[in-house]
């Protein structure tokens, strides 16, 4: 038996104790022998032992051993409805302050880094180094504080100074409504921060580019998909009379309408057939998710109210929102609209791909309810005139090949 036992001086100890039987050669019990070992050592030596293995070195910071221990609690507790929230962070800028200051000063910077993370999660959750200049956060702030709880664990990472500046990027997850196993709610955080690291790495004037190659890398068909409402919703705007700002923001925000799905599993994404009302569920976030992304650059910031509009409805029962009418961004309902059509006019893996008629009959029936009526009325008349001059091409193609 083990236990703790204080000695007369008052010090706490870890000893072991035995007793063993002593009998007879008749084997009648004589008298006991107690013995009591001090297994202190042992103790701080297994202590420690534990404590290299659950903890960084360099930070005193949980490891990722610990965090996935800790996952694992967090979404077996009830939490009687407050979301417990998962946030992966990067640094931007220490490669090039290792390189300039040397080793020894980037360790100092990591710690220092460390401590700032750990008082920013207190004391509603726990921070982590992952390795490298990767950190994490996990934690259970009150109702209504999550987004500054992560925006505090962002913040307490970004440190300037002569010749050097250093932010983080990160992805979060809220659990357990994005993701209800370690693993998934790993995959799902790291995937929001690489989209966010992706954006910060790019240009500063043309973000959109890196988040467009972001997205073909992940999904190529989506990519092509964007690009087509883009085209298409570019030239309804025309047809509607927007002014040149007015257009470029539409162009801008149709590429990146689907811009948050580079958060989704591929589980989701890439699932050939019906989703189930729980991946209908996480699939609707991709709209808050996208103007997340965007409002991160200075660049983009305008679009993400207007991303995250593309699924409302005319008649108020759409997402996230449920504005209703010429409450929702006009750029948004046209890009509605565009996005249906292209969705309508592809072959889809669950789905073959309509008719030009059939699909232009779909959206005339959703106008009013669905759809703007104006963009619905747009749309099918630069689909027809877009149509037409296909054909006609086609026919003088035909009327010209050699016999």
């Amino acid at each position: 038996m083990e236990k703790r036992y204080i000695r007369p001086d008052g010090e706490i100890v870890w000893v072991r104790l035995s007793v063993t039987l002593v009998r007879d050669d008749d084997g009648e019990p004589l008298y006991f022998v107690s013995e009591v070992e001090d297994i202190e050592e042992r103790k701080r030596t297994q202590h420690e032992l534990q404590r290299l293995a659950n903890f960084d070195a360099l930070t005193s910071l949980g490891n990722r051993r610990k965090l996935t221990s800790d996952l694992q609690l967090a979404l077996a507790e009830e939490r009687g409805g407050d979301p417990c929230v998962l946030v992966i962070l990067d640094l931007n800028g220490f490669k090039q302050y290792n390189d300039t200051f040397g080793h020894p000063a980037g360790d100092t910077l990591l710690a220092r880094l460390a401590a700032r993370l750990s008082e920013a999660a207190h004391p509603h959750g726990e921070a982590y180094r992952l390795g490298g200049d990767e950190f994490c956060v996990l934690g259970a702030p009150p109702a209504g504080s999550l987004a500054a709880f992560v925006d505090a664990t962002a913040n307490a990472l970004a440190e300037e100074g002569a010749g050097f500046s250093v932010t983080a990027s990160y992805g979060a997850a809220v659990l357990p409504e994005d993701a209800d196993t370690p693993s998934a709610a790993l995959t799902i955080a790291d995937r929001r921060l690489y989209a966010q690291k992706h954006l910060y790495q790019s240009e500063r004037d043309r973000p959109h580019e890196a988040l467009l190659h972001a997205l073909r890398e992940r999904e190529p068909s989506l990519g092509d998909h964007c690009s087509s409402v883009a085209e298409l919703a570019a030239r309804v705007g025309a047809r509607l009379g927007l002014e040149p700002g007015g257009l470029s923001a539409l162009r801008r925000a149709a590429e990146l309408h689907d811009i948050g799905k580079l958060a989704m599993p591929d589980s989701v994404l890439r699932k050939r057939g019906p989703l189930t009302p729980a991946e209908w569920k996480l699939m609707r976030q991709h709209t808050l998710i996208g103007e997340r992304i965007l409002a991160s650059s200075p660049a983009l910031g305008a679009l993400g109210p207007i991303v995250r509009a593309t699924h409302e409805r005319w008649d108020g029962g759409g997402y996230p929102d449920g504005l209703a009418g010429e409450e929702i961004p006009r750029a948004a309902r046209i890009i509605a609209v565009c996005d249906a059509y292209m969705a309508m006019a592809a072959d889809r893996p669950y789905q073959r791909a309509r008719s030009v008629r059939r699909a232009l009959v779909e959206l005339r029936d959703g106008a009013g309810t669905q759809f703007d009526p104006t963009a619905v009325a747009a749309v099918s008349a630069e689909v027809g005139t877009f149509a037409s001059r296909e054909t006609r091409i086609q026919l003088e193609r035909a009327a010209n090949r050699p016999s």
